[in-house]
């Protein structure tokens, strides 16, 4: 692709542009500072730094790094990986909180400095990583007077709004519905509710990363996210909150397409959070194999799955990562301890060879697979067996035994963070570990081999004539681009 300059685009976009609609676009108080209604999402590990918060909030909007494994840097500016010395998970786990902190703080120093006292800061944490409380503490309280905001979400974060009181900044709780915030409001939000920031509804069929699908929501069937935001403010307006903004995250491209939400009395105060966009500018820190990628996207090719760790759903890039984990749920098959029933059919598992019993039919299949080179039948926590090769049986181990504990619960590795340490369920063998694929792929592995986290928009990049031509923006010109609607 050829390049082509920023003054090109405006013009080739001048048709097209309505250089109005920022009139319609009401700036907002977001943690303290009126700012445009633009909030850049936190993406971990290292996806949204300093640079690119900072470069956000000098632009008059909110600038959000991730605090989740956050990176930190050597005296040449170049980035050190997580390096973890001792044996245990426990000890692993100390000090992957400790390399968290550092780099927290040391993202914080760096959006603070770009910044220029522009916009606002966010630090974004899952509610569900290792040490959560902790790393959020400690990045506070190192960071003093740089971070005006914390949002999180991946869980229920009861004690955020405490949290973030003690230091006299706003929190901003991710949800996906009304009903999420209200049983947060009335445990503990009602007590903090002076440094409520915003709320952001972060919808679980169109964000990318982690997403809030409850058990009794269809992945498949997605929803309008208009009532559900609208019975969000509703919900909100009875607890006296009319002048917390929602922030809506996920699916937001063209301000143009949310026209009916501005000055809507349903849906009162409004941003938006972008997500996905951010990694397509000259400051992402993202490898440009990644960002190359993103402009070859088509529609679908974002996946919404259930292989995350925490047990979440999240969305992804449909590559050769998601596609292999996708094969070894697939070649999947119930097993019992003992004869019974149907299942009568002996097949010898592990290095001892010690029998199992499977259906005739189920034998069949694995006899298939077998002979394609799945040969290496690894036990789940559900009575079943899946079927992979032994260079990936044997990385499914060492990952799992070398686990670092970045999650509060990990299923993969079975893994807690308290008490004994253990959630007491046996390590699931059809995740992964996510810490190592995040960093992996932040530090420039091929991005197909990795996880890929993405927005179900990401095919816009290709359809756009704002990225005509393969063009790169600045966050400046984004942010602005943003503004015109379009």
């Amino acid at each position: 692709m050829c390049a082509i300059s920023y003054q090109g685009i405006v013009k080739l976009l001048k048709s097209t542009a309505n250089t109005d609609f920022r009139q319609k676009l009401k700036s907002v108080v977001i943690s303290g500072k009126e700012v445009y209604p633009i909030v850049e999402g936190g993406k971990g590990i290292g996806a949204s730094n300093g640079i690119s918060a900072g470069s956000f909030a000098a632009s008059g909007a909110v600038g959000t790094f991730s605090g989740v494994n956050a990176q930190f840097y050597d005296e040449n500016g170049k980035v050190i990986p997580y390096v973890y010395k001792n044996s245990t998970r426990k000890e692993r786990h100390e000090e992957l909180v400790e390399q968290s902190i550092r780099g927290g703080i040391t993202q914080a120093k760096i959006a603070h400095e770009i910044s220029g006292g522009n916009g606002r800061i966010h630090v974004n944490v899952l509610w569900e990583m290792g040490g959560a409380e902790r790393v959020l503490t400690g990045i506070l309280e190192g960071a003093k007077g740089m971070v005006h905001g914390v949002t999180c979400g991946a869980g229920m974060p009861y004690r955020l709004g405490d949290l973030a009181a003690s230091y006299g900044v706003y929190y901003h709780p991710i949800i996906s519905s009304a009903r999420a915030f209200n049983a947060l409001w009335k445990r503990s939000y009602n007590k903090t509710v002076q440094w409520l920031g915003g709320v952001v509804y972060e919808d679980p069929w169109l964000a990318g990363g982690h997403n809030g699908l409850s058990n009794a929501e269809d992945p498949n069937l997605p929803q309008d996210p208009y009532p559900r935001v609208a019975e969000l403010r509703k919900t909100m307006n009875s607890f006296g909150l009319q002048e917390v903004p929602i922030i809506m995250a996920g699916g937001a491209w063209h301000l143009k397409d949310w026209e009916n939400w501005l000055d809507n009395p349903e849906i009162g105060k409004i941003a938006f959070q972008f997500g996905t966009r951010p990694l397509l500018t000259k400051e992402s820190p993202v490898s440009q194999e990644w960002k190359t990628r993103l402009m070859t996207l088509e529609e679908g090719d974002v996946f919404l799955n259930q292989f995350s760790p925490t047990g979440f759903y999240s969305s992804g890039v449909n590559n050769d990562f998601i596609k292999e984990l996708r094969g070894r749920t697939e070649r999947q098959i119930e097993y019992r301890l003992e004869q019974e029933g149907l299942f009568s059919e002996p097949l010898p598992v592990g290095a001892r060879g010690r029998p199992v019993f499977v259906q005739p039919d189920d034998k069949a299949r694995v006899d298939t697979w077998k002979e394609q080179g799945f040969a290496e039948a690894m036990k789940t926590p559900d009575s079943s067996l899946i079927f992979v090769s032994p260079q990936k049986a044997e990385e499914i181990h060492i990952d799992q035994v070398e686990c670092m504990g970045c999650l509060s619960h990990c299923r993969f590795s079975n893994w807690k963070d308290h008490d004994d340490y253990t959630t007491g369920k046996k390590a699931d063998p059809r995740s992964f570990c996510i810490q190592k694929t995040l960093q992996d792929i932040i530090l420039g592995k091929p991005v197909d081999t990795q996880l890929m986290f993405s927005g179900h928009n990401a095919y816009k990049f290709k359809n756009d004539p704002f990225y005509a031509g393969g063009f790169v923006p600045t966050i400046k010109e984004l942010v602005d681009r943003i503004l015109t609607g379009y």
